[in-house]
């Protein structure tokens, strides 16, 4: 019989009171089936962090991945790049994710060096960064803090800089945003998760992570100072950007 101890299974059991999401111990063992069956285009995005990261990452620079969690963005990184003297910087508040983010790693190679920080990414120093990752990181703090980071972020990056920022949004148009919704749900089912659980973790998420617009985002980062914003992938409500300093 298939050992299915790290299959996502957090919200099959129907509760009374649904308990706000957090990055635990249950929740890092289960994690890449998780956001996998969760995130349309998770690993398409997983795998062009490591095709960006081959163009972008200088020599004698540092490259960020801030709410590192299991290593994935970080890993995609350390594979595809050529740069020499480069130090590649995980950052998650998780000490549950982190450890086995460490695990993860351990089958890199020694070069580049990779730093693994248990820490609020908003405490963190960026400096000279040729690549900084937010691979849906942003959502999970404060909407008043999110110009703060993204000022910070923008004045540690080396000129002509990349931010990957993807995230969950919110769309204006009802119509539009119910149809993403139903269609995420969709997804989600043809994963083999339960209308239990989808509305489980919808629930546990609520108050936890806060979608923004798309036009609030691009917005915000060309308003910290980034020249090029774009989008490069969306499916649904899920995108992600790439902003050039």
């Amino acid at each position: 019989m298939a050992d299915d101890s790290n299959k996502d299974r957090l919200y099959a059991d129907a509760r009374e009171l649904v308990p706000d999401f957090v990055f635990d111990d249950r929740v890092a063992r289960v994690f890449p089936d998780m956001i996998n069956r969760s995130v349309p285009g998770y690993g398409t995005i997983i795998n062009m962090i490591g095709t960006l990261a081959a163009q972008y990452v200088k020599d004698g620079s540092y490259c960020y991945d801030l709410g590192c969690s299991l290593g994935a963005a970080s890993m995609a990184i350390h594979s595809a790049i050529e740069a020499v003297d480069v130090t590649l910087v995980g950052v998650d508040n998780s000490p549950a994710m982190l450890a086995r983010a460490k695990a993860n790693l351990v089958q890199c190679r020694s070069d580049p060096a990779i730093e693994l920080i248990c820490a609020d990414i908003r405490d963190v120093t960026i400096q000279q960064a040729s690549m900084v990752v937010l691979n849906f990181t942003l959502q999970f703090l404060p909407a008043e803090e999110r110009t703060r980071i993204l000022k910070k972020i923008h004045h540690g990056m080396l000129p002509d800089g990349l931010l990957v920022l993807s995230e969950k949004i919110v769309v204006a148009n009802d119509t539009a945003q119910q149809l993403f919704t139903q269609m995420h749900h969709g997804f989600k089912k043809a994963q083999g998760y339960s209308d239990l659980e989808i509305s489980q973790k919808r629930s546990a998420l609520e108050d936890v992570l806060i979608p923004e617009s798309l036009a609030c985002h691009v917005e915000r980062l060309k308003a910290v100072g980034f020249s090029t914003v774009e989008v490069w992938f969306q499916c649904f409500n899920f995108v992600s950007l790439l902003a050039i300093k």
